[in-house]
């Protein structure tokens, strides 16, 4: 029978395992998701009309906003649809995409 220290290594690779590798966001989740955002967003990171450039936005702000949609604090029904089929973790990890990029000159 393992030793009681041996048990708790076993359960903490277990956690560690099940807990995304950047608690800040996947960066490669958020890019594989980010298609949906740049059917309006702009890829070069401009804004155009009404809609905000979203290319290097820091995360956390991000992550606010999305929140906010999700929640209907922000008015904007496409943003509030989007959010809302987001899970956190998506969330974070487009929010951890987006910062890493840099707008284009």
């Amino acid at each position: 029978m393992p030793q009681n220290g041996a048990v708790r290594l076993a359960v903490l690779g277990f956690v560690l395992a099940c807990t995304p590798a950047d608690a800040a966001g996947d960066r490669a989740l958020g890019e594989y998701l980010s298609s949906e955002c740049t059917s309006c967003h702009q890829s070069s990171g401009k804004q155009v009309g009404g809609i905000p450039a979203i290319i290097g936005h820091p995360a956390e702000q991000f992550v606010a906003l999305m929140n906010a949609y999700r929640e209907r604090q922000r008015d904007n029904q496409v943003m509030q649809a989007v959010a809302a089929r987001l899970s956190s973790e998506e969330i974070a990890a487009l929010a951890a995409y987006y910062e890493s990029l840099k707008p284009n000159p």
